[in-house]
């Protein structure tokens, strides 16, 4: 890198002379202007700078682990808007399991959750007193057991009028706190009153809680992918909860898979600040990069015992935070 200085020479400030002849004696001044005089010198100072340098090898494959870093807030409210039609009761075991899991993966302290209906007649005059850090499944069978229910598929609308028209939300819902909404279904959504499209629903849900919103959607997945027996119709693949899931970068689950499990957890893990990560993949340790939105980040460092990332300076909140490696593919030779 060149820096530039600069160094100013100043002149005398005046010049006099005297000049005689023949007649009568005169004196003229004659004055210089003062001159300054700039000069441009260029030194040559050498600042380090980080390179990456890609070794020969066999690089093996790469791989990316990424997460949004939860932003910091006082406590979580956590809705279940569950479809409560009788196609759904199949999905009851599953659904139990799941919410046994997200007890589990919550914080010790801070969190209120309730199941309502995605039918919005049943979720604005739904009353249960939500479950609290200390309860456990037995409890949230009790409230599944008597949540109300409806035909309306309409978890949007739901969602708006419980936060929003039903008096009893007040009384537990806390301003200060985040927002977590887990949508199951296995029907497309179609509210139609309040939010018919789903930026509509977004562009509010994002304006709650200062934005400290999160979302996570276990519904039906297009008929390619999807884990079910018989494939779904295409109008019961939940593409507009998968839509609004995707805004706030939240999991989505696969309604026909066998466990929940994994989905739930990262859905309980999203709304607590990540302190660490267990890579996907077994990483090739010094491969490992990690960007904090897109910036080359050095505040971690790497357990190969239990293949997690670990930061030293917790990523701030609302940050992308990506973790690149390789990782090898080639089965190890156990020698047996």
């Amino acid at each position: 890198m060149i820096f530039a200085f600069l160094i100013s020479l100043m002149s005398c400030t005046q010049d006099y002379a005297v000049i005689t002849s023949g007649e009568p004696e005169k004196i003229y001044v004659t004055e210089t202007e003062t001159v300054t005089v700039v000069e441009e010198v260029e030194v040559e100072v050498e600042v380090p700078v980080y390179i990456e340098v890609e070794v020969e090898g066999d690089p093996g494959d790469i791989w990316i682990d990424s997460f949004i870093q939860a932003r910091t807030v006082d406590g979580i409210d956590i809705l279940w808007v569950i479809d409560t039609s009788g196609s759904m009761h199949m999905y009851d075991t599953q659904l139990l399991a799941g919410i046994e899991i997200m007890l589990a993966a919550l914080p010790d302290a801070g969190w209120r959750l309730v199941m309502i209906p995605n039918d919005p007649d049943q979720a604005v005059m739904e009353s249960q007193f939500p479950l609290v850090p200390g309860d456990d499944i037995v409890d949230a069978e009790a409230m599944y057991s008597i949540m109300r229910r409806g035909p309306y598929e309409e978890g949007f609308d739901a969602v708006y009028r419980y936060v929003i028209e039903n008096p009893y939300a007040s009384t537990w819902m806390r301003a200060d706190a985040g927002l977590l909404v887990v949508f199951l279904s296995d029907e497309e959504e179609q509210s139609t009153a309040v939010y018919p499209t789903v930026p509509d629903f977004t562009s509010w849900y994002s304006s709650l809680r200062g934005g400290s919103v999160w979302m996570a959607s276990i519904v039906n997945l297009h008929s390619s992918i999807s884990l079910c027996a018989w494939p779904p119709a295409d109008r019961d693949v939940g593409e507009r909860y998968m839509e609004a899931t995707n805004v706030y970068a939240g999991t989505i689950t696969d309604i026909c898979a066998d466990d929940w499990s994994a989905g739930v957890a990262d859905a309980a893990a999203s709304v607590v600040p990540r302190e660490k990560l267990a890579l996907s993949k077994e990483a090739i340790p010094e491969s490992i990069r990690v960007f904090i939105d897109g910036a080359l980040n050095t505040d971690w460092f790497y357990h190969t015992t239990d293949n997690t990332v670990y930061f030293t300076t917790l990523p701030s909140g609302g940050s992308l935070v990506e973790i690149g490696y390789r990782y090898n593919t080639t089965p190890v030779d156990s020698g047996i």
